[in-house]
């Protein structure tokens, strides 16, 4: 016997209607909760669908009501723990609400995130949460809030498009991280990322993620402000892999112009550097100074301790898919929404370089 002939065929309202001994339309429209029905019809008919075990057909129900009760979500690298935070605020909001959520990630490829939002639309999803991939081209954004879904921003903003955005002002953290790491004595400071560039990072050109175009802001009007030149040629972007963080790594610690601290933009390229560091031989702080974004639990486990930028990442995504369900629901804002800030955390991982002078107001 096969066992494609053997499997159970899905329940359908026929079979509901024929068990409760009422009609298909009538089933439907107790299985739906929608137009005129008996609360006898209604109780017999719930009670047949549970003994028959039926599941309802989810995209005929949102081809007749207009609703899927589901919000599609695009990230770049679920991999990083920076999203999967943010996916569990996302998710927790949405079950709260009664929404089912559909994520899909493009690796932080603009090609990708257009498909995974074509798909989604496709998929009658009743909003989308994007964190874009690109800051700069964002046609197939504008092309979801002209067909009227719902859109909402998550962590990076994209360049004249009028949406809800729900980030924290990366500017303002990196000048401070910045300010502090110059103050402990430090001159030579390295910025690693993953945003994808044609060539070497040069003042004032346009990065398709607005958030590391923020922290490199922060990071130019802290050295301006202390009467200092930034070291532009330790800002090294397209480190792609974790070899390839290693290698921008360890030629970031070589000759006598070495980086004597390192901002990592995140927590997975901060893995990478502790372990170049590490296969140095150099040491945390005594050697070089670490400060990465995102405050997860192992950084508080290393030796020593990371000195981190914390964001309110579940929040961020908590707050991203009640804005959006709001939407859906046509509900107006709420006065003053959530305060998303960061905060830098002093532990171990800084410290000033050898032979250098810490700042002071009166000459440094």
């Amino acid at each position: 016997m096969s066992t494609t002939g053997s499997r159970r065929r899905d329940i359908t309202v026929a079979d509901v209607a024929k068990a409760a001994n009422v009609s298909k339309a009538q089933a439907a429209r107790a299985l739906g909760n929608y137009g005129a029905v008996s609360d006898d019809v209604r109780e017999r008919v719930l009670a047949a669908a549970e003994e028959l075990s039926y599941r309802p057909n989810e995209l005929a129900r949102s081809m007749n009501t207009g609703k899927s009760n589901t919000i599609g979500v695009v990230v770049g690298d679920i991999e990083n723990p920076h999203f999967g935070l943010a996916m569990r605020g996302i998710t927790d909001a949405a079950k709260r609400s009664g929404y089912n959520v559909i994520l899909i990630n493009t690796d932080e490829e603009r090609a990708a995130e257009v498909e995974a939002v074509r798909v989604l639309l496709d998929k009658r999803v009743d909003g989308l949460i994007v964190a874009p991939a690109s800051s700069v081209e964002s046609q197939h954004l504008q092309h979801v809030q002209h067909s009227g879904r719902p859109l909402v921003l998550l962590d990076r903003a994209a360049h004249g498009l009028d949406a809800e955005t729900f980030a924290v002002d990366m500017a303002a953290i990196s000048f401070e991280s910045t300010k502090y790491l110059i103050e402990a004595g430090h001159r030579r400071i390295a910025f690693v990322s993953t945003v994808r560039t044609d060539g070497p990072y040069v003042p004032g050109m346009l990065l398709d993620s607005s958030q590391i175009s923020d922290r490199l802001d922060g990071i130019r009007r802290a050295f301006e402000e202390k009467g200092l030149t930034q070291p532009v040629d330790l800002v090294r972007l397209n480190a792609g892999d974790e070899e390839s963080i290693r290698r921008v790594t360890r030629d970031l610690l070589q000759g006598p112009d070495a980086a004597t601290a390192i901002i990592a933009s995140d927590g997975l390229i901060a893995l990478s550097v502790v372990e170049a560091i590490q296969e140095s031989g150099l040491s945390i702080p005594g050697d070089v100074s670490l400060l990465m974004y995102d405050d997860f639990p192992w950084t508080r486990l290393t030796t020593p301790p990371l000195t981190v930028i914390a964001q309110p990442v579940y929040d961020m995504g908590k707050a991203a898919a009640n804005a959006l369900i709001r939407q859906i629901e046509g509900r107006k804002p709420a006065a003053g929404g959530p305060a998303l800030t960061a905060s830098l955390i002093r532990r171990g991982s800084v410290g000033s370089p050898k032979g250098a002078k810490v700042y002071s107001p009166a000459g440094g």
